[in-house]
């Protein structure tokens, strides 16, 4: 079925599983404002004020949070002994940073910025329903035995890889309700283990991502009492992870850098269904415009948004349509058919999409380690591939050309968004570390 892609000079290596940079055609330059959408800035900015509204909450449930006033935030780590491990050593790779939501709070990846932010949500909307709480209120209501005891009576469910199943279901159990994830084959047994020591219900289905995604739907529609955290088309997720850029754009200010079209900023974001890297990288075009330029990264079996996005086509095409297994060690990523909601959203606002290799994703997270002390587990390293992408490769140096800084790339600033990695068992990172020492 490869007649789906059409000619491109990444198409050959994409079908033959090698690593390959895709850049978008229908990339749109202006303003997100002036683009049709589904999806609005001011969104973006509802989100953060949710969040904001929610601190003191999140500080009960999770003590760990207080020292920090209930925000779930992380790092910003300049790569500065980690660049010459990668080989960015040069001065033509600008600055390299780590945002490390590998390291997040309340659940150890990413997806706390959009499983937390749902859960809390609709916890908010339910107590507002069943009159316990009203808009200007006592949110710590939401935390107490009235609450927790109606709150029981209502399922979450949500179906998942590992790590949006783990942040859903530890949300869910904070406030007292049932939790149920419906997991892929391609789950890790520790992820299944540690929901289930939370006491969040596991289901396991021997299918993939998508069929988990189904079952829970379908279990979820049979029930008035299950609300469903539809990974496939919650706008409610990908502004839980929008107000991430936000927190960047302090960050990278703090560290002395500008951002604008002679100095861009270049953002790497892996990708699974798609929802938190488009959540951030609406979140970053709607700040800094056509100054930034997001880029998803995908396992070379399993790169469902590189397909579908390349082929232009109206209808989801999944990675099995074109010939591709979909197996990789990439357990967060191992997606067949990304969101048809975040390929509408990033269309025009995706610079494009490059894939990597298994072996490399363990070769970086042992580099990461030994360098800088980054903990990340091996889908979380994916983004560590963009910058060479960009400054060596034929379709990089074409697309820095393409935009008119070809001879400005030192003055960028590469952000690799690295996605989870806290919550590794010490026993399994250890094996992740071997195999990347051999590679490496």
């Amino acid at each position: 079925m490869s007649f789906l892609l059409p000619e491109n000079p990444a198409r050959e290596d994409i079908l033959a599983g090698k690593p390959a940079l895709w850049l978008n055609p229908y990339l749109r330059d202006g303003g997100i404002n002036d683009l049709a959408l589904p999806v609005r800035p001011s969104q973006v900015k509802e989100a953060e004020r949710n969040w904001q509204r929610l601190a003191p909450l999140l500080c009960r449930c999770f003590p760990e949070l207080e020292p920090v006033g209930g925000a779930i935030q992380s790092q910003l780590i300049e790569a500065v002994a980690l660049r010459n491990a990668l080989g960015y050593g040069g001065p033509e790779f600008g600055r390299l940073f780590v945002k490390n939501d590998g390291d997040l709070p309340v659940a150890g990846s990413i997806k706390a910025r959009g499983g937390v932010y749902e859960v809390f949500m609709y916890a908010l909307a339910l107590a507002e329903e069943l009159g316990i709480y009203q808009e200007g209120g006592d949110i710590l209501a939401l935390a107490g035995e009235e609450a927790r005891a109606l709150f029981s009576q209502y399922t979450i469910a949500v179906g998942s890889t590992g790590n949006l199943g783990m942040s859903v279901g530890i949300a869910a159990r904070a406030l007292g309700f049932r939790a149920v994830v419906h997991m892929s084959s391609d789950a890790k047994q520790w992820k299944v283990d540690r929901l289930t020591r939370q006491g969040v219900e596991v289901v396991q289905h021997q299918a993939d991502y998508t069929t988990a995604v189904e079952q829970a739907r379908i279990a979820a529609e049979a029930d008035d009492r299950i609300y469903f955290v539809d990974d496939e088309r919650s706008e409610l997720l990908f502004f839980g992870y929008s107000a991430a850029a936000s927190e960047l754009a302090r960050q990278l200010d703090r560290a002395g850098v500008t951002v604008d079209r002679d100095r861009p900023l270049l953002v790497y974001l892996p990708c699974g269904i798609g929802g938190a890297p488009g959540g951030v990288a609406y979140g970053l075009k709607a700040i800094f415009g056509d100054a930034v330029h997001a880029f998803f990264v995908e396992p070379v079996q399993s790169p469902c948004a590189l397909v579908h996005m390349m082929s232009g086509s109206q209808s989801l095409v999944s990675v099995y349509d074109v010939g591709l297994s979909n197996k990789t060690e990439a357990d967060g990523m191992a997606v067949a058919r990304m969101s048809a909601f975040v390929a509408e959203v990033m269309k025009p606002l995706l610079s494009g999409i490059f894939t990597v290799a298994d072996d490399d994703l363990f070769r970086w997270l042992w580099q990461a380690q030994i360098t800088q002390g980054i903990r990340l587990e091996p889908s979380a390293t994916a983004g560590f591939a963009g910058p060479d992408f960009i400054v060596n490769s034929p379709q990089g140096r074409s697309w820095a050309e393409r935009h008119g800084f070809s001879d400005k790339l030192a003055e960028a600033t590469h952000v690799v968004w690295t996605t989870g990695g806290a919550f590794v068992p010490q026993e399994q990172f250890w094996t992740f570390m071997k195999r990347g020492s051999e590679l490496a």
